[in-house]
């Protein structure tokens, strides 16, 4: 897999991060609409640890990109973008957060909560199966249990969902364990938080009013912290705002016009 792949014949002034930790490729959709407006980059993060990843997504807009870019971040891409953008405020021109996670604890601890009271008892009993099967199985397994959890957890995430074809390569749960272990760490520690004295452009965050991850824990931080933020919430829509059949043009609206 190449570390990026390229929407739109350049200059290369945006760039799309997927989620995960290890799902490359989900943010293709995004992508494709906004290379109707912009040259966009879509980095696929590989590396295990939180610097790696850092590093190599510093690498790709190094390389491919016209810097300073505008960053569109998804779920974990939301937070891998905000720490570029503190450690190297010269490479990023504006933060796009959609579906950011929570940046205090207290915030995060409803969001397993949430999804699995949307969910049916079997897919309940399943998603508890899967997590205690972590452990005791290959590389491989792994990576198939990770992804059968994702697609579990995909239908607390939605709204009301269109039936779009994934696009994503194959779950990787090494990345996601090795950089996700080191993140949640940060935001228990407000590490994360604290890292907006370092951010230097503008930022917005565009929230679904159905995502488990809590609105407030992204907005009331963010703007007692920031001085230059905007939060945009869209009704009836879940964690991926492109998907949701009554949120999805107005997601293309107000990011089309925040880039």
């Amino acid at each position: 897999m190449k570390p990026v792949r390229k929407w739109g014949p350049g200059p290369y002034t945006v760039a799309v991060i997927h989620g995960g930790p290890g799902a490359p490729g989900e943010m293709a959709p995004v992508a494709r609409e906004l290379s109707s407006v912009a040259g966009v980059l879509e980095p696929f993060q590989t590396e295990t640890t939180l610097e790696g990843q850092v590093q190599e997504l510093r690498s790709v807009l190094s390389q491919h990109g016209m810097l300073p870019v505008t960053l569109v971040g998804f779920s974990w891409g939301a937070f891998l973008s905000w720490i570029l953008a503190a450690r190297y405020p010269d490479q990023v021109k504006k933060l796009i957060l959609v579906g950011c996670p929570p940046f205090v604890e207290e915030h995060a601890a409803s969001i397993s909560r949430t999804r699995m009271a949307r969910l049916k008892k079997t897919d309940r009993d399943r998603v508890n199966m899967i997590i205690e099967g972590l452990d005791g199985t290959t590389e491989a397994g792994k990576n198939a249990l990770l992804a059968e959890l994702g697609i579990l957890l995909a239908r607390a995430d939605a709204y009301d969902p269109a039936n779009v074809p994934e696009e994503g390569f194959h779950c990787q749960y090494d990345v996601f364990r090795g950089v996700w272990d080191e993140a949640a760490e940060l935001r228990r520690k407000q590490a994360i938080l604290h890292m907006s004295r370092e951010i230097r452009c503008p930022v917005v965050a565009i929230h679904g009013d159905w995502d488990p991850h809590p609105a407030d824990g992204v907005n009331g931080p963010l703007k007692k912290a920031l001085p230059d933020f905007e939060f945009i919430l869209l009704e009836k829509c879940g964690h991926r705002p492109w998907i949701e059949r009554g949120a999805s043009e107005k997601f293309y609206k107000v990011l089309v016009e925040a880039i």
